[in-house]
């Protein structure tokens, strides 16, 4: 019994420790169950939410990326700017997608062919993506759209507002990548053992770069949510987004290490951020706590993390 409990907590800690932060918020602030609360902290985690499925790609080899705030701001910039212009919104979510992409295979090619680590090639277009965002704004926010793109971030479908059905259709599409594609096996194995891969005749450089190319293209789509929610561009968008988004993947049980993760598991991992941050509001603690507390369950994650790997 006591080595099902250890498993059971190994892996469904994240889950555990979701619905037990629900119920506790739910007998210190009775308006937490209610549909609007609910409908609210979905809608909130949405936008790195949708960041966090992309990255569950990319962690699961084994890597990391660190521009998907940067690359955020920068595609929400470009396809604000081509809104003011007066370009269709069909070609502005496209051309989104495809700064997202191109930023992405940037990263995947500077780590498998120029050899450089996830780390500093991410930390690298992290800064580049910024910069690029500064000059393209001139540091100015680009702001006033159409209706109809302002339905993208603020619209309602069948009673659910339209973020959270993008968010929800993502992280369908995620797994069924991961689960029904060669791209999704071999994701996996990169990350379980590259080497084997490799020595198996498989191209990991092409699929690992494929990986930061999924990541980018989900900060493109998080952008074009992210701008429409907010009806403006802002030069600044996306900092610090960084936290959230390895946070999710990784409170939700994906390794460090690679090799082992879900997409439904950084689901909940962005939802338990959401609640946290929610829970902040309505219990009326101090803001500044917020990173603390992220921080720690952060750390939490990670720890929980290696004991998985040592007892594996």
């Amino acid at each position: 019994m006591r080595l099902d409990a250890k498993r059971v907590l190994k892996n469904y800690g994240f889950l555990i420790a979701f619905i037990a932060v629900c119920a506790i918020l739910s007998v210190l602030s009775p308006v937490f169950l209610t549909r609007s609360n609910i409908l609210n902290v979905v809608k909130q985690s949405s936008v790195f939410g949708i960041m966090a499925v992309g990255m569950t790609f990319v962690i699961l080899t084994g890597g990391i990326d660190l521009s998907v705030g940067s690359i955020l701001a920068f595609a929400g910039a470009v396809a604000a700017g081509m809104l003011k212009a007066g370009a269709p919104i069909s070609l502005v979510m496209l051309a989104s997608l495809g700064i997202g992409a191109v930023l992405g295979l940037a990263n995947g090619l500077v780590i498998t062919l120029g050899r450089i680590t996830p780390f500093v090639t991410t930390l690298a277009m992290m800064s580049i993506a910024r910069s690029l965002t500064l000059i393209y704004t001139n540091g100015y926010p680009i702001s006033g759209f159409h209706p109809d793109f302002r339905f993208l971030g603020g619209g309602v479908l069948l009673g659910i507002p339209f973020p959270i059905v993008v968010f929800v259709a993502t992280a369908i599409l995620a797994t069924v990548i991961l689960g029904q594609t060669r791209l999704g096996r071999y994701t996996f194995a990169i990350g379980g053992n590259e080497e084997a891969v490799r020595l198996s005749g498989i191209s990991s450089s092409f699929y690992k770069t494929m990986v930061y190319v999924i990541s980018g293209l989900a900060c493109g789509l998080a952008a074009v949510i992210h701008t429409s929610r907010l009806n403006s561009a802002e030069p600044v968008a996306g900092t610090g987004y960084e936290l959230d988004v390895i946070a999710a993947v990784v409170i939700g049980g994906t390794s460090l290490n690679g090799g082992r993760g879900s997409v439904w598991g950084t689901l909940i991992g962005a939802l338990l951020i959401t609640v946290i941050n929610t829970a902040m509001v309505l219990l009326n603690i101090n803001p500044y706590y917020s990173g603390l507390v992220k921080g720690l369950i952060l750390l939490g994650a990670v720890l929980l993390d290696r004991l998985r790997d040592e007892t594996a």
